[in-house]
């Protein structure tokens, strides 16, 4: 039989695992040891029986301790136009148009631990750059074996002008400090329906300025297929987290300011809040 969902947060105090109505407190060092388990799942139950219920702290750290964040791009039809049109003076359209179809994934580094951000803290946008765009993404735990665990929230923050500017430029565009938000916490679960919701809300001074929807249903590859192709030739001794691309994409004039607030929902993982800075 299934294990029921358990979600797991990271708080100043601590790890805590929450199960239903129930929150239980682990030791720090256990979110490392979660990622080497053959068997996370059942590990993590075994854990929570040996520990006591105690009330869940309401201050949250990215799920986060010893993983890399790695991530795919253009596995969705939404995400290879929007790449085409910002790289077209840059003649790297027809690179994203092929690597849509080609079997080999676009596969990059995004962020080592302490570039990362939990629920409530800021994501960056660059200061050399001039086009910032968040992009809301599923974001799998994998185990040092390459075993799809768990799930959480990602938000991939993009300089859309530098990586358009030039294809070589991703890694700027990209890694940098606070570029990545993960959280709330990571759900050890089942694997996700492929009719899972993704939703967006930008925020500026109170008021809605972008809104938009998405499904895993549009992406056109399996997450195992990404998996399998990070954990190629490369290994990862505390696991990884692996953010799989985006379908939402806001239009060409709209660019992210100091100031706004990001919160993205995912079906089954929560809400995602980060503000600008």
């Amino acid at each position: 039989m299934p294990l029921p969902p358990t979600t797991l947060y990271r708080s100043p105090d601590g790890l805590f695992a929450q199960r239903g109505e129930d929150c239980f407190r682990l030791a720090a060092e256990h979110l490392d040891t979660l990622f080497t388990q053959a068997d996370p799942a059942q590990w993590l139950q075994e854990q929570i029986s040996r520990a006591e219920p105690i009330v869940r702290p309401t201050e949250w750290s990215a799920p986060i301790a010893s993983q890399e964040v790695w991530a795919a791009g253009v596995t969705y039809l939404r995400s290879r136009d929007a790449r085409m049109d910002e790289s077209k003076d840059a003649g790297g359209g027809t690179f994203y148009d092929r690597v849509y179809d080609a079997p080999r994934p676009e596969i990059f580094f995004k962020a080592t631990p302490h570039r990362v951000v939990g629920p409530g803290a800021k994501v960056r946008i660059r200061s050399d750059s001039r086009w910032n765009v968040p992009e809301p993404e599923v974001a799998l735990a994998i185990n040092r074996d390459g075993l799809i665990f768990g799930y959480t929230i990602g938000n991939d923050m993009s300089s859309r002008d530098i990586e358009g500017e030039n294809p070589l430029y991703l890694p700027q565009a990209k890694v940098y400090d606070a570029c990545c938000g993960l959280g709330p916490g990571l759900v050890v679960r089942e694997p996700l329906p492929r009719e899972t919701a993704i939703e967006i809300r930008i925020t500026r001074e109170g008021a809605e300025v972008f809104q938009g929807a998405s499904a895993l249903t549009q992406m056109k590859r399996q997450f195992e297929e990404l998996a399998a192709y990070l954990y190629r030739d490369n290994s990862f001794p505390h696991g990884c987290y692996m953010l799989t691309g985006t379908g939402i994409i806001p239009p060409n004039e709209f660019t992210l300011l100091s100031g706004d607030v990001i919160a993205i929902t995912v079906e089954g993982l929560g809400t995602l809040e980060n503000p600008v800075a």
